[in-house]
């Protein structure tokens, strides 16, 4: 079976089940699969055929979902582009990747046409189900072009180490191999209603649509606009009676600091709470784990790999003063560290991680197919019972004072302070100048004075390892991905 079967088994199966909730409505799975046909056949108009790729670009929405299927359904592979994007970086993603075709919003076309002269930007309403197309009345499923598990579903883009883009190549048999795993592991069935926090351009949004699909359970999507307003947050999570959520720490952080998610009693609904993309401070999970007796998983997986680990919080994680290990291989993968002199890494041992198996990417938009294990550039530690704690990034190691520092354990020695809720350090200077400087997010109600901190970490780290410079922020700066942006703060200690 392939990704667009999902919807087309689950038409069959569960035709009234809510498939897609949003803002611009909901969708069951009989009309779901209608307007995915609708898409198909009038992109299929516009020339798209197998192996095309069509860009989307638009704020998440019931006829997003359904024209990505409708892409898939022509064995073509769909292309997210983020809605807060301009122009130019549209272009350019579409022109990287050849697309043959671009859906976006009437008010974009004119513009965005300029900028591919050739390439059809047609609006993405207009394009759709029109004039009750999408209930046509013949059986689920009309359009399903046959494609191989290896044939690309999709293409992700991530910032490269350039500034130019790179898009992560998803096949099938990568997302299938995801979303299968995420069945076995959650048990999930069509009562279940999935929240999709994460924007449709970021790797965390594959679970909860094709999780969601496999099983016909229904998928809330988040809109942007909200994805950081945590009182919002939180009255989406109760009002939508989610039982599965899925974000990066810093959105439950904030949910719990400025939404009053832990003030009020844990939803029964919930029975599961996922977070990956960045370390969860310690204080923070202690805090969620008192307020839910939902299950607590740490994902963790670059978007090159999907989810390759995973860890279930239990009560004797709670009483580390670092985050919760990244545990053991997930979705099939097989992953090990590979120490600095090539060896694998045994216990207690740091080391790059390695992953290799169904859920790796078959390689970047124009470059040489992936071959082999894919290293992730995370520093992690083998632990003794086989699974691994997160270190940190390859590049967050740096020399101060001429010793080698990983970031991460330096803020892994910050929020184990009771009044930390978040703190990221960052490296100013070069050389001899090289200073440590700490950003640190109070916990309510709370104000660590430096002196404090210094002396907390004092007794955790070696001398060379404490922060020059300490500042207390309200908040983090984040990138569209939900991720702290380490440029803004360096660039707040420029002089």
């Amino acid at each position: 079976m392939m990704l667009h079967h999902l919807v087309i088994d689950s038409a069959v199966k569960h035709p009234d089940r809510p498939a897609v909730v949003a803002a611009d409505g909901t969708l069951d799975y009989a009309r779901l699969d209608r307007r995915a046909d609708a898409f198909a056949r009038r992109l299929r108009d516009l020339g798209v055929g197998r192996g095309d790729r069509v860009v989307v670009w638009s704020r998440k929405s019931t006829d997003v979902v359904a024209a990505m299927q409708g892409v898939l359904r022509l064995g073509a592979a769909y292309v997210p582009a983020d809605d807060s994007a301009p122009a130019e970086r549209v272009a350019l993603v579409a022109g990287d990747c050849a697309a043959r075709a671009v859906l976006t919003t009437a008010d974009r076309t004119t513009e965005l046409s300029a900028l591919l002269p050739g390439v059809p930007c047609a609006d993405l309403v207009e394009t759709g189900p029109t004039a009750g197309r999408d209930d046509e009345p013949d059986g689920p499923g009309r359009f399903a072009e046959p494609v191989g598990p290896d044939d690309l579903a999709y293409i992700l883009y991530t910032s490269g180490s350039t500034g130019a883009p790179k898009g992560v190549c998803i096949s099938h048999r990568n997302a299938l191999a995801f979303s299968s795993w995420v069945v076995d592991l959650l048990a999930p069935g069509p009562e279940d209603r999935f929240a999709n926090h994460a924007p449709l351009t970021f790797d965390l949004s594959v679970l909860d649509l094709y999780a969601a699909f496999t099983v016909g359970a229904a998928v809330h999507l988040v809109p942007s606009e909200l994805a950081y307003a945590p009182e919002q947050l939180v009255e989406f999570l109760y009002e939508r009676r989610i039982t599965v959520w899925y974000s990066v720490p810093s959105a439950l952080t904030l949910m719990m600091r400025s939404g009053g998610l832990t003030d009020r009693p844990a939803p029964d609904a919930l029975r599961a709470v996922l977070f990956a993309g960045e370390p969860f401070p310690i204080g923070q999970v202690r805090r969620l784990a008192a307020w839910t007796p939902a299950r607590l998983l740490n994902l963790y997986g670059p978007t090159e790999t999907n989810v390759c680990t995973y860890h279930e919080v239990t009560p004797a994680d709670l009483e580390r003063d670092r985050p919760v290990p990244i545990g053991r291989a997930a979705s099939g993968d097989r992953v090990w560290a590979r120490a600095a002199d090539g060896s694998v890494c045994g216990p207690g041992e740091e080391g790059e991680l390695l992953v290799d198996g169904p859920t790796v990417m078959t390689g970047y938009w124009g470059a040489p197919p992936q071959r082999g294990a894919y290293a992730t550039g995370d520093i992690v530690q083998l632990r003794a019972d086989g699974s691994f704690d997160y270190v940190g990034r390859r590049d967050h190691m740096v020399k101060v004072r001429g010793h080698r520092v990983e970031l991460g354990d330096v803020e892994a020695a910050l929020t184990s302070h009771p009044d930390v809720a978040e703190a990221v350090v960052v490296v100013t200077g070069h050389g001899v100048d090289a200073r440590l400087a700490a950003f640190v997010v109070p916990g309510p109600g709370r104000r660590p004075g430096p002196l404090t901190l210094r002396g907390h970490c004092a007794k955790r780290l070696p001398r060379y390892m404490l922060a020059d410079v300490l500042r207390l922020l309200p908040e983090l700066p984040r990138t569209r991905n939900g991720k702290v942006d380490r440029a803004a703060l360096a660039a707040r200690l420029e002089p």
